[in-house]
């Protein structure tokens, strides 16, 4: 039988966009079915015994391995603690694997290690359990790194698609696509006026502080790959309302547009790694602001829009500074590979 490019995994599948949204919905999740997986959340919720906890995991193959802000210890750390911060707990205890090629130093592993260790001691979590393997050279691009975490859920903490309505206002708790143009930069050897450095951090400082002293705050999601535009998609297509943003509201700095615009990408689809998207109810926003604004994850957060009511489908539209609107579509695939 003829194959075709449509019988395989694409590369593409793994960018944040519809590839990716496609075979999460037709091929994983009938596999899968389960009431936990179906949620798709950055986190499971499991109802034990003992508590609410909330549970994740992750994997990382960034390249470069260490780049301004960061390496691939930190970010393994960070990223699996906003999955559950933005599930609304408290992360607790992380898993860790890995897989190292042969050949790789003990000098770049003991510098990653300690990464991860202080990563873990900032964000008040232990690192509990792991494993180790090995693989021939040009098996795994030097190492590659594997994460577990469980968090337990903030009492009264709720979070969901089903809650956003229309007027609800979306917070964003400051500049968008750091990450991403930080990692092609480097891998281009790309060089600015003004140094590009990755955003990623360990938000459950912050997301716990907003949970556990407003009560407005109804969904929440860290805009990893794919970007500001695959979550407000997501959120649109999950509850079947339309997204208003506006382009003065949105901030970005100067030298990550220039760089985005110099080589060609939108910013609205670059990863971030010390974000978060909050949908809060009109009542709860300014004091979601303020409370983010004190914090230094959030200095420079920012109400960037609302959500409105569908006329025909739901759309993610940006109000431009001329004026005008354009829709905000889904990624199709990957913006930039390996970013995470």
């Amino acid at each position: 039988m003829r194959t075709t490019r449509n019988d395989r995994i694409l590369l593409a599948h793994g960018g944040g966009g519809q590839l990716m949204d496609d075979l999460i919905r037709h091929h994983i999740l009938p596999s899968l079915k389960n009431d936990a997986l179906a949620g798709l959340g950055d986190s499971a919720r499991l109802n034990l015994a003992s508590s609410s906890v909330c549970f994740t995991t992750d994997s990382y193959v960034v390249k470069p391995l260490f780049f301004n802000g960061g390496d691939i210890g930190k970010l393994a750390v960070c990223g699996t603690v906003n999955d559950l911060a933005v599930a609304g707990s408290k992360p607790v205890a992380l898993a860790l694997s890995l897989i190292i090629e042969d050949g790789f130093e003990f000098e770049f592993l003991d510098k990653i290690l300690t990464s991860i260790g202080q990563a873990a001691r900032r964000s008040n979590v232990e690192v509990v359990t792991g494993d180790t393997k090995t693989v021939e050279a040009g098996a795994a691009d030097k190492i590659f790194i594997n994460t577990a975490g469980i968090g337990q859920t903030l009492a009264g903490v709720d979070l969901g698609f089903e809650k956003i309505a229309v007027g609800d206002k979306i917070v964003i708790n400051g500049t968008i696509g750091d990450h991403g143009m930080t990692i092609i930069s480097q891998r281009a050897d790309i060089k600015f006026e003004s140094q590009l450095k990755s955003d990623c951090a360990a938000l459950a400082g912050l997301t716990c502080e907003l949970l556990e002293n407003t009560t407005g705050i109804k969904f929440m999601r860290d805009p990893t790959r794919g970007g500001l535009a695959a979550t407000l998609n997501e959120i649109s297509r999950s509850t079947g309302l339309s997204i208003e943003v506006r382009e003065t509201d949105i901030p970005i700095k100067p030298v990550v547009q220039a760089a985005a615009d110099m080589l060609g990408f939108d910013v609205l689809t670059i990863a971030n790694e010390g974000k978060f998207v909050a949908i809060v109810s009109p009542e709860s926003a300014d004091e979601c602001l303020n409370i983010s604004r004190n914090h230094p994850l959030g200095a420079d957060a920012q109400i960037i829009g609302e959500v409105v009511e569908t006329h025909d489908v739901p759309l993610v539209e940006l109000e431009t500074r001329i004026g005008g609107k354009r829709i905000v579509q889904m990624p199709y695939g990957r913006e930039l590979p390996r970013i995470c």
